[in-house]
């Protein structure tokens, strides 16, 4: 049996105090970060420019991965949906769950997860070097307000871009998924077409759409936020990068339960 001592316990408490003000000093500056980030957000001028070149590395550049993910994700979807459905003779239902799968949930999820680890590491990266070198400071003595100028454009990008690729994954993961169903599984290209726009509603659509402008929003205040944050060199902006992927995701998957929660 394991006596805990006092030093322990004061080890114990002051771990756990620790951990707490981290936490509360992390949430506190992204708050301010966040707003300050709407408070830009909203004076003009907007550099087009800047949000279309950051759309093309956010979205034309992640198209690839992301249509790959949607595609796999599709055909194991309609696999396993057979195979479940046959035990009970309800295999003419795996369009329809493959459809509403990918656009409630599967698409937008797996979309800004891919994005958050290919674009939300480039930009974390991106801006750490530019902090550790000093690039965000020369910014200042500009009077260019480094918010402005860097943050701002890929917010707009991210949560414009985003439901972008989520109706290409939706697309090409219900394609995949009738690939499976009609090549694979031998089902009637008909009747499974039928069935996987019977029962799909705009509202499913519309949904998962909400929350890739949501997700694409975290991705860019909390991938901006790491990289504007970086310290301690070369080896600070790989922990940025990591924090940045790694917080996202979490961020992605906890936002989608209550999102889920709040449409349906």
């Amino acid at each position: 049996m394991v006596k805990f001592t006092l030093d322990m316990i004061t080890a114990l408490v002051a771990t756990i105090g620790a951990w707490t003000i981290w936490i509360a000093g992390s949430v506190g500056e992204l708050s301010l970060f966040t707003w300050q980030m709407f408070k830009w957000l909203l004076r003009p001028p907007l550099r087009i420019r800047a949000i279309f070149e950051q759309m093309q590395e956010i979205g034309y550049n992640s198209v690839p991965v992301v249509a790959i993910t949607a595609l796999s994700t599709g055909g194991v979807l309609a696999l396993q949906s057979y195979i479940g459905f046959k035990r009970f003779g309800a295999e003419s239902m795996v369009g329809t769950v493959v459809a509403l799968s990918m656009t409630r949930e599967l698409g937008p999820v797996l979309t800004a997860i891919m994005v958050a680890g290919r674009a939300g590491s480039a930009m974390a990266a991106e801006l750490g070097t530019m902090k550790v070198t000093e690039q965000i400071d020369a910014l200042y003595t500009l009077a260019a307000n480094p918010i402005k100028y860097l943050i701002v454009p890929r917010f707009i990008a991210g949560v414009l871009v985003l439901p972008m690729l989520t109706v290409i994954g939706d697309a090409v993961g219900i394609l995949g998924g009738a690939l499976v169903g009609v090549g694979t599984l031998n089902a009637n290209p008909v009747v499974y077409m039928k069935k996987t726009f019977e029962f799909l509603e705009l509202n499913d659509i519309y949904s998962g759409l909400f929350k890739s402008m949501i997700f694409g929003a975290i991705i860019a205040i909390v991938c901006c936020f790491q990289g504007f944050k970086t310290e301690g060199g070369a080896e600070g902006v790989g922990r940025a990068t990591t924090r940045s992927v790694v917080i996202s995701s979490i961020m992605i998957l906890v936002s989608d339960y209550m999102l889920t929660a709040l449409l349906f």
